[in-house]
């Protein structure tokens, strides 16, 4: 599973990631570098749980939200990951399944971002 987020900060979410990861799942996380600092950020809980995660600081906002939740079903849209985004704000989210072309296309992205990107680091360490 690879994830792309710009502000993660949604517990049930994260919750859902490190799940995964204790059942097996390979999973990988690129964060814009705002939830480095983030007062609510997830990325602590995740890389706690022993889930790598990357903070793409290459750009002025990474602004991806993306789940590839296996080699056949994309999850995007403006949904940012977070309890605003779940609770309360206009958002959309978009579920693909069954479009190699397109997943591979989001694949070689996420290697791209994942590449000039750097580990994560608590800063409370």
């Amino acid at each position: 599973m690879l994830v792309q987020a710009y502000s993660f900060t949604s517990a049930p979410i994260a919750k859902a990631l490190v799940d995964a990861h204790k059942r097996g799942v390979k999973v990988t996380v690129v964060l814009d570098k705002s939830q480095e600092t983030a007062k609510y950020s997830s990325a602590p809980f995740v890389a706690n749980a022993g889930i790598p995660v990357f903070i793409d600081a290459k750009h002025r906002i990474a602004h991806n939200k993306i789940i590839l939740v296996d080699d056949a079903t994309i999850i995007t849209g403006s949904f940012n990951f977070t309890k605003a985004a779940e609770e309360s704000n206009a958002e959309n989210l978009l579920i693909i399944e069954g479009k190699p072309k397109l997943m591979a296309a989001y694949q070689k992205n996420f290697k791209e971002h994942r590449e000039h990107s750097h580990e994560y680091e608590r800063k409370d360490k």
